[in-house]
């Protein structure tokens, strides 16, 4: 019988025990038992059983007295919790341990270390037998310690971890839960360290932790002991991986650097069992887990979570912990939770939060959810002040760990200089749907003169904080039974930080992915710098390219990597739906503006029609940066299985050009028929739609810009406000245009959609395309639901 064992050991454990071990033993026995055979590596441990708390409890005659201590309790007096705890606790910790509790974890001890070494390091963590269910993370909420070396330590660190249940945290916490206090029993997890303190490690979630997009892995990774990542001490590198093409393919959806400020490691001084230290310049500027390690935590995460849901029957997402040791290079699970955010959402209503007005933002960081949140602000140093904040505030701090929970969950919003979206602050935002700032840096600094603060989580992946209150609206819409036109609705995405969200809008795919998004803000660099740096002479412009493209031998490399993962993300969020990428499609000027452009870009007096579009991808002054977009387009295809893939060419004057312009695509590995690969023409100058028939035996499809086919049946500059008055999409002359191209594709068989604005602005517009026989419209966010119902209505209309 396991209810009256003082110690059980982790493959002795699955995850019906956990009323004796709690949620994390029970989770480390379960993938003992049933994972490592699958090839997924854990430390092997023993659990002290909440039989043995009870009994400690009992032994010591003081389970009454911490009953009677809890009668009156007031979570939201802070001193009266704080006073409340330390009685506990004290009780607790001072409480004499039984000769046979004693013995059967020293014996216990013995033994693991007989597995590994003698007077090993363990790891000594809490398990509390209500933690890590569906709806009640338990975060954080006991204690752990780490780099414990002998029996008495042990004994000592299981002697502190029966007290932290007690923690005034953990009070306040199982309160708001609905937990009774007495009826929560810990048990305690002891397990052989990974020297992850001379390497690295982190936290993986199975989905997004932002959208609840279930495809991706989101692996977020620091140097030394994890602690730093989970407490948020540390902007750690992040890291995207998807799923669906995981077997057989890399595609590693995005790198992101952190700054790595610091590290937990070993300490031999004093009584601490360890330190946190600076991590060296050189080690911060480079990733701290290669991409092979990367792809093996992921297919890890991917077994973990195909086990835990087939186990319960449905989905379900995983929280996880990794660390890599630094004597042997092997990486470790070190635990595995179910995520308990995401997964309880109703994914069948879509909020969407819109900021209705905006100025320049006094802060910047990682944004958590997708929230807006204001009010009065206040900057809190240390935890010891937290007794001065008010509901309804936007709290500004350093960072959090579990004792600032009491207040969190009554803040507008949260912002904090360090962590990342794995981090204390970032979990608990979420799991309080609170809009959370991580990582801004200086935060509390830049904002300590506010009085009131707006929180902005609702632009992607960068969240900003303005000064003083700002408007914003709250949109929802019930996706459930929304029925779908026969017209194919497709999205324009430009910025691949919002293409997770995206994806949960219903629609038919990407009808325009626009590099240029992803050029300006990703890689900021024109090509042909990367390419020809030695032309680049100015010394402050080439520090700066050094900067950006650091860890890359070769500066080309760079841009495909950045340019490849920006289209990834966006082709991954609708996979395996269409996405449709237009190939860079930058004036001349604004070629200029990226940094070093000026070598490379000549002053045009009218670069709306002038040196754009297919005419630059075959020009030898910037032949070789359409190369590197080839590449990048290639890799995202190949390497990382994102087929779904479609290039489309941009300003393609004449069939001579289009020609051109895939035959340099083949040379470079993107023929068309090659795995599925098709190559689309945007339908954008009148002689596109006089010839489409001969553009027709070139491209497999097109897509109608209607902006520049506007200007140019109609000769105006569309950035001249003289002649704006004039610019309409509904003239007569666009109509009969757009009609024909529509009329003609159909003819020949050919997919033709549109990527303007019209059909969001003009209802009779988007009539006027389905009664043409339009496949799909492509059309901005924002406008998608209501656009999707109108052409419900036109279609049924006619009798579609």
């Amino acid at each position: 019988m396991k209810d009256d064992k003082f110690v059980l050991w982790f493959n002795e454990i699955e995850l019906d025990d956990i009323p004796q071990v709690g949620g994390k033993n029970a989770s480390l026995g379960e993938m003992i038992r049933e994972l490592t055979v699958k090839n997924v590596s854990i430390p092997d441990g023993f659990a002290v059983t909440a039989y043995a708390y009870r009994y400690l409890l009992d032994s010591a005659g003081i389970k009454d007295e911490i009953g009677h201590i809890l009668s009156d309790l007031d979570t939201h007096d802070m001193h009266s919790l704080a006073e409340k705890g330390e009685k506990i606790r004290s009780l607790i910790y001072n409480a004499t341990v039984p000769d046979d509790l004693r013995d059967a974890i020293v014996e216990a001890y013995h033994k693991l270390c007989e597995e590994y070494e003698e007077n090993m390091d363990v790891a000594v963590r809490s398990s509390a037998t209500a933690e890590d269910l569906p709806d009640a993370s338990f975060a954080g909420q006991q204690e752990t310690f780490l780099n414990i070396r002998g029996e008495e330590a042990v004994i000592e660190a299981c002697k502190k971890c029966f007290a932290s249940l007690f923690t005034n945290r953990a009070i306040s916490y199982r309160e708001d839960k609905g937990f009774d206090h007495m009826s929560v029993f810990l048990s305690i997890g002891v397990q052989k360290m990974v020297r992850s303190d001379l390497e690295s490690s982190g936290v993986i979630f199975s989905i997004d932790t932002e959208s609840g997009f279930k495809d991706a892995i989101l692996i977020t990774g620091s140097y030394g002991l994890g602690e730093m990542v989970v407490q948020g001490t540390v902007n750690p590198d992040e890291f995207f991986v998807f799923k669906p093409t995981l077997d057989g393919h890399r595609p590693i959806l995005q790198k992101k650097l952190g700054t790595k400020e610091v590290k937990m490691i070993y300490s031999t001084e004093g009584d601490e069992s360890t330190k946190i230290v600076p991590v060296p310049e050189e080690d911060r500027k480079r990733f701290c887990i290669t991409e092979d390690e990367i792809l093996k935590l992921a297919k890890w995460t991917k077994i973990i979570e195909d086990h835990y849901s087939e186990k319960a029957g449905f989905f379900k997402p995983m929280d996880i912990e990794w660390g890599k040791d630094g004597k042997t290079g092997e990486l470790f699970i070190l635990q595995a939770r179910p995520e308990t955010v995401q997964s309880q959402k109703d994914m069948n209503v879509l909020e969407t939060y819109v900021l209705l007005e905006t100025k320049e933002p006094l802060a910047t960081g990682t944004a958590v959810g997708s929230k807006i949140g204001s009010g009065k602000v206040r900057v809190i140093e240390t935890v010891a002040n937290i007794k001065d904040f008010q509901a309804g505030e936007v709290l500004v701090t350093d960072m959090t760990d579990p004792d600032w929970e009491p207040i969190m969950k009554i803040a507008a919003a949260i912002v904090t200089n360090k962590g990342g979206r794995t981090c204390h602050a970032a979990i608990v935002s979420r799991e309080l749907g609170v809009p959370c700032i991580v990582g801004t840096g200086d935060g509390t600094e830049k904002i300590k003169g506010a009085t009131e603060a707006t929180v902005s989580c609702a632009g992607g992946e960068l969240g900003e904080i303005y000064e003083g209150i700002l408007k914003y609206d709250v949109q929802r819409v019930n996706l459930e039974n929304l029925e779908r036109p026969k017209t194919m609705i497709m999205m324009n995405v430009g910025n691949p930080d919002n293409a997770f969200a995206l994806a949960s809008i219903p629609s038919d795919g990407v009808g325009l992915a626009r590099l240029e998004f992803i050029i300006n803000n990703f890689i900021r660099i024109h090509p042909m710098a990367l390419v020809h740096f030695d032309r680049v002479t100015d010394e402050n412009v080439r520090k700066e390219i050094e900067a950006l493209t650091q860890g890359y031998e070769n500066k080309t490399d760079f841009f495909v990597d950045k340019l490849a993962q920006g289209v990834a993300k966006i082709a991954a969020a609708f996979y395996p739906k269409d996405v449709i990428v237009r190939m860079s499609d930058f004036k001349s000027n604004e070629y200029a503006n990226l940094i070093g452009g000026r070598y490379f870009e000549e002053d045009e007096e009218n670069p709306m029609i002038g040196f754009r579009g297919a005419s630059r991808y075959y020009d030898e002054r910037y032949k070789e940066g359409y190369v590197l977009e080839c590449k990048a387009m290639k890799k995202a295809r190949d390497e990382m299985g994102l087929t779904n893939i479609k290039p489309m060419i941009p300003f393609c004057r004449t069939p001579q050009e289009g020609r051109r312009v895939v035959e340099i695509m083949a040379e470079n590995s993107l023929k068309q028929g090659e795995d599925g690969l098709e190559i689309y023409m945007m339908v954008e100058i009148p002689s596109n739609v006089i010839l489409i028939e001969e553009f027709g035996k070139i491209f497999d499809g097109f897509s109608i810009g209607s902006n520049d086919l506007t200007q140019l049946a109609l000769g105006l500059d569309r950035d001249s406000s003289q002649v704006a008055h004039i610019f309409d999409e509904r003239d007569q002359a666009v109509l009969n245009l757009v009609e024909r191209a529509i009329l003609k594709s159909n003819e020949m068989g050919k997919k033709i959609g549109i990527c303007g604005q019209a059909p969001s602005d003009y209802p009779e517009f988007a009539r006027f395309l389905v009664e043409c026989g339009i496949s799909s419209i492509s059309l901005n966010s924002d406008t998608v639901i209501k656009t999707t119902l109108d052409i419900l209505e036109t279609e049924k209309s006619l009798g579609k």
